[in-house]
């Protein structure tokens, strides 16, 4: 298999809404784009009409059966199933590499200047910026690279968790995006949360999981954009939805409130109790 790489959307009941493949073309992408629905889908009809043979269609009943949900619940209104289904398709394709997006991104931007100072300017040659990354994810053994994203940093140069994330220019979650290989296969966990369930509970195992803070997506505010994920999300809450988090890795998450003036329950993560930490035998007796 040669080291073809393509972008695969994700996306669910928003033929006419796929955001990203958009802001992909404007931000200088001219590579493969596929989009990727499942079988369950209503609109799949206008996916075809709108998007031709780059529309992938994978089986959801199928997909459930390779790995574990965390419940006994029969919805599958959620994206671990197609996120699951690109390492088969990429197979399929002849592709080697491959980004997950979700279908509702915004913009793609650089976070930092040359010199590691805070500022946002637009992506416009995407292709080189996937170049870069790909050249970086095959020098290193990690399962999957992300790019960060829009909330990440709130607060923005002035933030001291910014600074500090820009000073150490990785870390170690990794969500949203998905910068993978089928020669390095994984399985997302969970039905909901699958990020957060997936980079903790196998980065507790010495999986790695990464993302870099020097470029930021931006999305839609989930529960305002109608379709995807949006009504499971409504139906079941974010207590619900971090608390798989929790199931997946109950040494190190926990369910905490988070935000300032509108606080909501959210999963937290201690990551000196999540991955593995290695002295430097310089340490050993």
């Amino acid at each position: 298999m040669q080291d073809k790489f393509a972008i695969f959307i994700l996306t669910h009941n928003r033929p006419d809404n796929v955001i990203t493949y958009n802001t992909l073309k404007a931000s200088g992408f001219t590579g493969d784009i596929y989009i990727i629905i499942d079988n369950e889908d209503k609109s799949a009809e206008k996916y075809y009409n709108n998007f031709g043979d780059k529309v992938i269609m994978f089986d959801k009943k199928a997909i459930a059966k390779t790995f574990d949900e965390a419940d006994n619940f029969n919805d599958r209104r959620a994206i671990v199933y197609a996120r699951n289904s690109c390492f088969e398709i990429a197979k399929d394709l002849g592709i080697k590499y491959f980004m997950q997006l979700d279908d509702d991104y915004t913009a793609f931007d650089y976070r930092m200047d040359g010199n590691y100072k805070y500022g946002i300017s637009p992506i416009m040659s995407f292709d080189k910026t996937i170049e870069i990354l790909l050249t970086y994810y095959k020098s290193i053994n990690v399962k999957s690279i992300a790019i960060a994203q829009g909330g990440d940093f709130i607060g923005g140069g002035k933030s001291v968790s910014n600074i500090n994330v820009v000073k150490r220019h990785l870390t170690r979650k990794c969500m949203n995006s998905f910068l993978c290989s089928t020669d390095r296969a994984f399985k997302f966990v969970g039905r909901i949360n699958e990020d957060v369930n997936t980079y903790t509970r196998k980065g507790s195992t010495g999986n790695i999981f990464l993302s870099i803070p020097l470029l930021s997506l931006t999305q839609k505010t989930t529960q305002k954009n109608t379709g995807g994920m949006t009504d499971i999300y409504l139906d079941n809450g974010t207590y619900i939805k971090s608390f798989y988090s929790v199931m997946f890795q109950p040494s190190s998450v926990k369910v905490a409130l988070m935000g300032d003036n509108h606080r909501r329950l959210h999963h937290r993560v201690s990551w000196k109790h999540t991955t593995p930490v290695i002295l430097n035998e310089k340490y050993k007796k």
